[in-house]
């Protein structure tokens, strides 16, 4: 088997990883890469290899660094089965058709710059009719059964514990008269995360590519940053004021709201208004609805007990319309509000910071990592002053971090994966997903824990699986 990384390596996004066996090309993952607007254009706009001679895609979840260039894949000539579990083939659906709305925006954007210095147009990566083409090329499974992608490879699809759907791949392999496993680890959960099940740890796995996200630190527990929330909302309330809450649309609303629900339903926190105020994240929340077999025991036993639903209840309004949106900054009494995007960068949010941020009484919550350059890493950083559509905005509301809600791994977790997939008898374990310094960290804690051959691939290296001469 030959793996060429064209994605995810030396960085954390645009996972795309092309197997070659058997006669046949298979590829896992068709993500984004997410960087520089020019030069995330021209990576994502061409591929590395030719569509139309793939057999098979595998998509570990819906997430766009994962799953978001699919639209462009089957724009130029891929038509396939994409194999995914039930969650991730609803979710990228909806999350792709968001995408594609995106890149057409976006493009508009560009084009009008390059139209004023007399340049030619240029095309949107794909749309959301191309999204919406794509959707219907997924063969949607479930978790643990069997499928053969290509020959000679029998595939399964483990609950990575990530986001809804998410799934490690394991392939077991008859190549060349020898037998082996690979594993595909995706992005890794954690346990004890709301609403979702833990990660599957695998096992008897001969070759690993794993990620190494979050390789070079630990998570603060889970109920630490359920505390943390509360104890926020406490204090923000008791001032009379709000809670703005910058959030990722697909995993991290859908945490908080089913935290807030059992905080409100306990007692811990007063009974205000909570709203979640973005399309994106109402219609993944309806896939979430939709799938409560995805749920973890403690959800479901409060679900049964609450005689409510996980992701609904009184105090709670998804809103979808601008007028909607609007509305709520006329509003003054306490109140919660979610809303995209996770790092304050575009989306309604962004309203709902300029019309807040100077008053004291209010929060700026922050539940997520924020990249460099950002509104977000900025109020994260706590600046005094912040811009927000080009207006200067003194930064008078409080801002909190918490830090616990990372849907990621951490460095512990990953080890502890990789112990189990194979510890000393893996042959190799290949990091990806991962910038230097934590792939660094991580390497080091894996060769003390006996992992004898740890890898970072470069980006485009193809790497060339060859089990010994008798190894099954």
């Amino acid at each position: 088997m030959r793996i060429t990384f064209n994605g995810a390596a030396h960085t954390v996004t645009g996972s795309q990883f092309l197997l070659e066996l058997n006669g046949s090309q298979m590829l896992i993952d068709c993500g984004l890469y997410q960087g520089k607007r020019s030069e995330a254009y021209q990576r994502n706009l061409k591929f590395r290899f030719d569509p139309h001679a793939l057999d098979a895609v595998i998509l570990t979840h819906a997430h766009i660094d994962h799953s978001g260039n699919l639209p462009n894949l089957v724009k130029h000539g891929y038509r396939g089965p994409i194999y995914a579990t039930k969650g991730t083939a609803r979710l990228s659906d909806v999350m792709l058709r968001d995408s594609g709305h995106i890149q057409e925006s976006d493009i508009e954007f560009v084009n009008r710059k390059r139209l004023r210095r007399g340049e030619r147009p240029l095309p949107p990566l794909y749309t959301e009719e191309d999204a919406a083409l794509a959707a219907r090329q997924f063969h949607p499974l479930d978790y643990e059964a069997a499928f053969q992608p290509v020959e000679g490879v029998t595939a399964r699809l483990a609950d990575a514990g990530h986001i809804l759907g998410s799934s490690s791949v394991l392939l077991d392999v008859q190549e060349n008269g020898r037998a082996y496993r690979v594993c595909f680890s995706g992005d890794i959960g954690r346990r004890d995360l709301p609403l979702l099940r833990d990660p599957v740890l695998p096992q008897g796995v001969d070759y690993l590519v794993m990620e190494s996200t979050y390789g070079d630190k630990n998570h603060d527990n889970p109920t630490s940053a359920y505390d943390e929330l509360r104890q926020t909302v406490q204090r923000t309330v008791q001032r009379g004021g709000k809670v703005i809450v910058p959030a990722f649309a697909v995993g991290r609303t859908q945490e908080i709201v089913f935290d807030l629900n059992r905080m409100m339903t306990r007692g811990e926190i007063p009974a205000v208004p909570v709203f979640v105020d973005s399309p994106l994240a109402v219609n993944a929340t309806r896939v979430f609805q939709s799938l409560p077999e995805y749920f973890d025991e403690e959800t479901n036993e409060f679900i049964r007990t609450g005689k409510h639903p996980a992701l609904s209840f009184p105090q709670l309004t998804y809103i979808t319309s601008v007028d909607q949106s609007k509305a709520l900054n006329d509003r003054h009494e306490p109140m919660i509000i979610l809303s995209a995007s996770g790092m304050a960068e575009a989306g309604r949010i962004l309203h709902h910071l300029r019309n807040n941020i100077e008053d004291p009484r209010n929060t700026v919550l922050i539940v997520g990592w924020q990249a460099p350059d950002t509104l977000g890493r900025r109020l994260a950083d706590r600046e005094p002053h912040v811009r927000i559509f080009g207006e200067a905005f003194e930064r008078r509301a409080e801002v909190v971090t918490i830090g616990g809600f990372s849907g990621h791994a951490g460095q512990d977790m990953l080890v502890e994966y990789a112990r189990s997939a194979g510890g000393p008898d893996l042959q190799e374990v290949m990091l990806v997903h991962g910038e230097p310094r934590q792939a660094g960290a991580l390497t080091e804690r894996l060769r003390q824990a006996g992992i004898r051959k740890v890898v970072y691939p470069e980006l485009y290296q193809t790497v060339e699986i060859s089990p010994i001469p008798g190894y099954n």
